[in-house]
């Protein structure tokens, strides 16, 4: 079976403020540790009222403690935003604490807006040194050299698994090039999705990391135990689409029985196409709909994202998704 893993929103609702969303996601966390799932990551999002992930290596911290198997890590760190040197620092601890367990994925786009950017004293071209700042990473993370004048205490020698995320063809051509996994967020940008994974498979050079390309595809998946169901449960996440086409991002909103009354015929269009590769319904339709997901892309994991506005409705998302009825 293809293994399973989650990417965790850290979702302040309507009904949960941000202790109640990283409370939540370490529960999470638990479950799905015993559910068989590989790994959970949360991902570095800034100035965003319902996202209580922006310190991920704290967030990574707060997780991992209360798991003990599951790996756990960033998909991803925005590189652009952070000098690598700190990053290998964070995540050499979260190494060094939780030996075996922690993964790295890095992303270039900012994460956030310009606005924030400049508070996070970042310039905007910090992104075109993505590939050497990557490198950089990897070095700090490696064992040190002698006469080595610079080091990431206590990161050095922790060779903490680094990914490249990525919604284009740059990233996987970076991955292929560095010899790293590759994860792809078909999950909110799908046009890319075949395309990007077979640049990656093609010219994809064996490293000490990995000697054969290994894609992450990540994807929407809502189970619930009727397809009606779960098509209701999955509003919570459209209307969240169509508040960031309104500039309105905001907490997570309880589903509605009518979608159709919420958003205009242009909203939905432009959500429903970053939202193409959603798989939502009962778990035959679920599990129907991964098996022909990774028949496509040939995927060696999935990435879940089951953004479900209530936390035991999630938790019995991610149950039947795992095939844990």
């Amino acid at each position: 079976m293809t293994p399973l893993s989650i990417l965790e929103l850290v979702r302040i609702t309507e009904g949960t403020d941000a202790r109640g969303a990283l409370d939540n996601a370490r529960d999470l966390a638990a479950h799905a540790e015993g559910w068989g799932y590989r790994r959970l990551w949360v991902a570095e999002h800034h100035n965003m009222p319902g996202i209580a992930s922006a310190a991920t290596a704290v967030v990574v911290a707060h997780i991992a403690a209360g798991t003990s198997t599951i790996r756990v890590g960033s998909g991803g760190i925005m590189l652009p935003n952070h000098a690598p040197y700190v990053i290998a620092e964070q995540f050499g601890t979260l190494a060094r604490l939780f030996p075996g367990r922690i993964d790295l994925g890095l992303g270039r786009a900012p994460g956030t807006d310009q606005h924030t950017l400049r508070a996070l004293r970042r310039p905007p071209e910090a992104a075109e040194t993505f590939p050497q700042d990557v490198l950089e990473l990897q070095a700090f993370l490696a064992p040190a050299v002698p006469g080595q004048r610079i080091q990431a205490v206590p990161a050095a020698g922790t060779e903490v698994p680094l990914w490249i995320l990525g919604s284009s063809n740059f990233g996987a051509m970076l991955a292929a090039e560095l010899g790293l996994p590759y994860a792809f967020a078909s999950h909110f940008a799908p046009d890319l999705l075949l395309s990007a994974l077979h640049l990656y498979r093609t010219r994809f050079k064996p490293s000490a990391q990995l000697d054969r390309p290994y894609a992450m595809v990540g994807v929407n998946i809502i189970a619930a135990e009727t397809d009606a169901e779960a098509r209701r449960l999955a509003t919570t996440q459209q209307m969240a689409f169509a508040n960031i086409f309104r500039g309105a991002r905001g907490l997570g909103r309880p589903p509605i029985d009518d979608i159709e009354s919420y958003w205009s015929p242009m909203e939905k269009a432009q959500a429903m196409r970053m939202l193409a590769r959603s798989i939502v319904g009962s778990p035959a339709t679920v599990r129907a709909g991964m098996e022909s997901l990774v028949a496509e892309t040939g995927a060696d994991e999935l990435m879940i994202v089951s953004d479900v506005y209530d936390h035991a409705a999630r938790l019995r998302s991610f149950q039947l998704i795992a095939g844990r009825q």
